[in-house]
């Protein structure tokens, strides 16, 4: 006969084994947002032109137009897209994430070549 892994009977309420046993089943734990996990992470590039920090913004979080500054086109919303600022700006950090910008994947990738 396969044995039953549930416990027969619940442990006494006022043991501290009962207390602990009803709080772990309570609620489930909350579920985990891969999409906003890995996005809020910026990755670090380096290339001639500097260090950089750059971010994945998903097509569901891309909410308004950007223009990128690779082609001079239109990131529309629903458009997946980057986030990409200078690390070693001369200005400082602060500066150089507000003067970030928003790049289409194959612009950044390219962006030697301009």
């Amino acid at each position: 006969m396969p044995r039953s892994n549930h416990p027969r009977r619940a442990p006494a309420s006022g043991s501290a084994a009962g207390r602990n046993a009803r709080r772990k089943w309570a609620s489930a734990p909350p579920e985990v947002d891969l999409e906003r996990t890995r996005a809020g992470i910026p990755m670090r590039e380096s290339g001639p032109d500097g260090e950089w920090s750059v971010r994945q913004i998903t097509a569901g979080k891309a909410a308004k137009d950007y223009r990128c500054p690779g082609c001079g086109g239109i990131i529309p919303p629903g458009t997946a897209h980057l986030v990409v600022w200078q690390e070693d700006s001369l200005l400082g950090r602060q500066t150089a994430v507000e003067s970030r910008r928003h790049w289409h994947n194959h612009c950044w990738r390219i962006r030697r070549r301009y």
